[in-house]
């Protein structure tokens, strides 16, 4: 039986660095991620009411735990000025443990 990770990175785009900055604080003043990198200059490339968009973003990769993942989904859902934003949590197979442990430390749903 394979474990399930209790180590998360969620992934959320936003629409430019003064939201993605306003996300990130939020989420670590409030004990949902230990980190929030923010990423400049993504460029997606999607599909959203039947034509093809084209837009400049700016990644948020948030380290967080299994326990702090719906709180903190539904804390950028509720800041986040798109319609539909992205919240996707994808499980820490493995990583250094003092790094791990810090992301138990500091994060407290």
């Amino acid at each position: 039986m394979v474990a399930i990770s209790p180590h998360l990175i969620v992934l959320c785009t936003c629409p430019d660095r003064e939201t993605a900055e306003s996300l990130a604080n939020e989420a670590v003043s409030q004990r949902l991620a230990a980190c929030v990198n923010l990423i400049t200059d993504v460029t997606s490339i999607y599909e959203w009411q039947g034509t093809i968009e084209r837009e400049q973003e700016v990644l948020l990769m948030a380290k967080t735990s299994r326990d702090a993942y719906n709180a903190l989904e539904s804390l950028w859902q509720s800041l986040h000025p798109y319609e539909l934003p992205e919240v996707i949590g994808v499980p820490i197979e493995t990583g250094s443990e003092p790094y791990l442990q810090w992301i138990d430390r500091t994060v407290s749903p």
